[in-house]
């Protein structure tokens, strides 16, 4: 156990000991949090710092500052890293298809911020404007689909205004965008920033018609909020389970006798007898210092599975520290003997994670456009919400393959429609309350803005006064239920880095704010359009159970977007319609659209073949030597299975392009694997305990139930 751990743990000791000494409610004070954002350059930090050189942290509020204080913020930044024991710093960017694999899903080189006097042999600090604003790196070996060649290997980095920078350790991180020499995107920072400023430029457009100008209010930005379900389980079993290990889910393993059949773990105490409850304290801690507001601790309904839900704020902003959450994670948990796994589907037969996109749209100071009350309020137009909210259902009809492009990671295969996620058909729930709403305004039966209705639950005792509901119950089945205020994209996966998501949201919500602001600067009226669009496409509401199949039997044949394959889904990057959108929205070019599918493809294949030899080697290094050992099991089945794997890896290196590799993969792993796995799950339930190598889903799952030493002896 680190010093820091234990440090944290005497902490919170101290605090709770002494929250009522001298009749003080400890619970009313914030010195505990003090340090909170004291690692982030913004606010009152860098307007500190800044103010040391001559001026104020409202230069940052202006992108130009890159321009016009480079030196100025370069030397208060030093001065802050400094103060706080760092040396060294790094343009920080998150290249494609990191998800799964690479730790930290990031990209950096740590350049120490000093300069070496040969001829003294003294250093000294040195940390310019020009170090700070831009960098270059070798881009060679980061997935790029064809957009430079091995002779091309130039990386340039530039600052991303948008995100703060931050200090971890003795390092400075400067979040930055990854282009190639000629400008193309090799990350997934730069198409999410163009898509941001389509939609600013598009939804500007909209609501001057409405009676608002986003541009004395700052312009417009998506506010989002992401939800982080993760797994942690005892790191000495981690250690049992190659698969888990390499691949972060089990691609074998029979169930336990008992799952999640009770619900038990939903939402119960956080226990104090195994370390999860102080993992998750210190993962807070961590977090706070970066002014990352990491809020909400839960336990889920999966055993071993808890989720972590921050403040909402901007989109990039909340990516970027998303990103350094789930690094924390991984970090944090090896310290209290635990494993944290990100994966969508470590287990089987159990509830796997998502990262729930909680979606909106607002001016920078805050005027909400998905709140009908403060939309209408801000333009003094009772139909503004009304056309807004028809712009947004048409995109979700018009553009649902992107969508569920946008969340076809390889870990949601076993995800989607599996009762703890949506199905892949892309509709979207308003509620019965907004439903009547637009159904009466779209076919010009009813008048008047809309106002949400809130209900009152009389439970008939003394004891609870009656209380106030929202008049909507929340639809968990729906892949983009409305919320109040704010859509919730519930598909999206629990290791995916979301700028590719929020990169479609704003991009098809920018194409249909620019088709309605092109057609009433033609001179059509703002509500007919909305209405003709309503029309359009109602289809794609639905407020039902989406995981009833007669449902999804109806939404198919009304012509709602349904691809049940990710391979399939990636692939809708090249049709015609969608390339045409991003490059009409200027997000990404065609080049770009399909470099991306081809890194999304080899991705989705490099997975499947990194499962598929774990799965070789556990039954050689494990199973088969406990069948023999046992002298029971399917010995003949698991012997013929190797060469089964190993010709379909082969043939999957012969395929002639990323796309058909991707479709072999798919069927290796949904069906040849499956098949395989049954084999193996029926000799793990013949051979004895003792026998069995691997950490089976008891060892795995129930940290309630297999308490060990105590805490003092963990942390020792």
């Amino acid at each position: 156990m680190t010093l820091y751990a234990l440090s944290s743990l005497t902490r919170r000791t101290l605090l709770s000991s002494s929250s009522i000494v001298g009749g003080v409610r400890g619970f009313a004070s914030l010195d505990a949090y003090e340090e909170y954002g004291k690692h982030v350059f913004t606010g009152k930090v860098a307007d500190t710092y800044l103010k040391k050189h001559g001026a104020s942290g409202e230069i940052l509020k202006d992108p130009s500052w890159t321009k016009t204080h480079a030196d100025v913020v370069a030397a208060a930044v030093l001065d802050w890293a400094v103060d706080n024991g760092a040396n060294t710093f790094c343009h920080w960017f998150q290249p494609m298809a990191s998800a799964g694999v690479r730790h930290g899903q990031t990209g950096q080189v740590q350049n120490m911020m000093m300069k070496f006097n040969r001829e003294t042999n003294e250093v000294m600090f040195d940390f310019k404007g020009k170090d700070l604003i831009k960098g270059e790196t070798d881009g060679s070996s980061y997935p790029n689909g064809g957009l430079r060649g091995t002779h091309c290997a130039g990386g340039y980095l530039a600052v991303d205004t948008s995100s703060p920078i931050f200090l971890r350790g003795d390092t400075i991180f400067v979040p930055s965008a990854l282009v190639s020499y000629y400008g193309a995107a090799l990350d997934e920072k730069t198409p999410v920033l163009r898509a941001n400023a389509a939609l600013n430029k598009q939804g500007s457009r909209l609501l001057k018609h409405l009676g608002l100008d986003p541009a004395q209010h700052g312009g417009l930005v998506t506010n989002i909020g992401l939800e982080q379900e993760i797994f942690l389980i005892p790191r000495e079993e981690f250690y049992r389970r190659p698969d888990l290990q390499l691949t972060g889910r089990t691609i074998i393993g029979k169930d336990a006798p008992r799952g999640q059949e009770m619900c038990d773990h939903y939402m119960a105490p956080l226990s104090t007898a195994t370390p999860a409850l102080a993992c998750m304290q210190e993962i807070q801690e961590e977090c706070w210092k970066l002014g990352i507001p990491l809020k909400t601790r839960h336990r889920e309904v999966a055993p071993n599975q808890f989720e972590f839900a921050p403040l909402f704020g901007t989109n990039t902003t909340q990516i970027d520290q998303n990103v350094m959450v789930m690094q924390i994670i991984e970090e944090v948990a090896p310290r209290h003997g635990l494993a944290a796994l990100l994966q969508e589907k470590p287990f089987n037969n159990v509830n796997g994670s998502g990262k729930h996109n909680n979606w909106s749209i607002a001016t920078a100071d805050g005027i909400q456009l998905l709140l009908p009350k403060a939309i209408n309020e801000a333009t003094g137009n009772p139909y503004a919400f009304p056309v807004i909210m028809a712009a947004i259902v048409s995109a979700i009809d018009e553009h649902g393959d992107l969508m569920r492009m946008a969340i076809s990671c390889p870990g949601n295969d076993f995800r989607l429609g599996a009762c703890e996620a949506p199905p892949a058909i892309v509709s979207t729930y308003l509620g019965e309350d907004m439903t009547f709403y637009l159904e009466h305004f779209k076919d010009g039966k009813g008048l008047g803005e809309y106002i949400p209705g809130v209900k009152t639950l009389d439970l008939g005792v003394a004891e609870i006064m009656p209380f106030e509901v929202p008049a909507e119950d929340r639809n968990r089945t729906s892949p983009f239920p409305y919320g109040g205020a704010r859509f919730e994209f519930r598909a999206v996966g629990s290791s995916q880095n979301v700028s590719l998501v929020n990169t479609v949201l704003n991009t098809i919500a920018a194409e249909k704010f620019s088709d309605f602001a092109d057609k009433i600067d033609a001179g059509e009226d703002p509500i007919a359009v909305a209405r003709a669009a309503l029309n359009k496409h109602w289809r794609v509401v639905f407020n039902g159970n989406n995981y009833d199949v007669n449902n999804q039997t109806m939404l198919t044949e009304r012509g709602v977007w349904r691809i049940d394959s990710g391979v399939e889904a990636i692939h809708v990057l090249q049709s015609e319609k969608n390339v045409k959108l991003f490059q009409k929205m200027n997000v990404m070019s065609q080049e770009e659209c399909q470099a991306r599918e081809t890194v999304l493809h080899n991705h989705y294949t490099g997975t499947v073949e990194m499962e598929a030899l774990c799965i070789v080697d556990m039954i050689n290094q494990h199973i088969i030597p406990s069948v023999k050992a046992a002298g029971v099991g399917p010995l003949e089945e698991l012997q013929a299975a190797v060469p089964k794997l190993k010709e379909a890896i082969a043939a999957i290196h012969h395929a002639e392009n990323s796309y058909e590799a991707a479709k072999l993969a798919r069927v290796l792993r949904l069906e040849t694997m499956m098949d395989i796995r049954q084999i193996c799950d029926a000799a793990e339930e013949v051979v004895p305990a003792n026998l069995w190598t691997l950490a089976t889903y008891k060892e795995l799952l129930f940290m309630d139930s297999h308490v060990g030493p105590g805490l003092e002896e963990i942390y020792e």
